[in-house]
């Protein structure tokens, strides 16, 4: 590809990233070349991040229904799994499970709570939802 024809469609992170891309110069040696983006990764992110906003919401409606408690939906809000969270809180990741069901969450120790508020970088407050306003998650 020549260095003229590296594409440059926007994507959601164009004001972030550059893509490093390797291209034919005029003088027919290749150079290096940044691309803000390809179509086809355009829309393959698009779909990944519509994916993850839909796992969002899905967590919020379950924490508003008290299915689950609010540690799945800042997980979710982080951009975590249970295998991060795991390594950065220091509990076991079938601890973690349990830590979703709402009786079990109620029941953690101001240690464990904090613990959670501070990987998540969240007051206690959020974290246990005082105050809370559906409208703001």
């Amino acid at each position: 590809m020549k260095k003229k024809d590296i594409p440059q469609d926007h994507s959601a992170l164009v004001n972030y990233i550059r893509e490093l891309c390797y291209a034919v110069g005029e003088d027919g040696n290749y150079e290096t070349a940044n691309s803000t983006g390809w179509e086809v990764k355009t829309t393959a992110l698009d779909v990944a991040w519509k994916d993850i906003e839909t796992r969002i919401l899905d967590a919020k409606d379950k924490v508003l229904r008290g299915e689950v408690s609010p540690v799945l939906f800042y997980m979710e809000l982080r951009l975590m799994d249970i295998k991060i969270l795991s390594a950065y809180t220091g509990f076991w990741q079938w601890t973690i499970k349990r830590h979703f069901k709402p009786s079990v969450f109620n029941k953690l120790s101001e240690a464990k709570l904090k613990k959670y508020a501070e990987v998540f970088d969240i007051s206690l407050k959020e974290l246990k939802m005082e105050h809370f306003n559906a409208d703001k998650l």
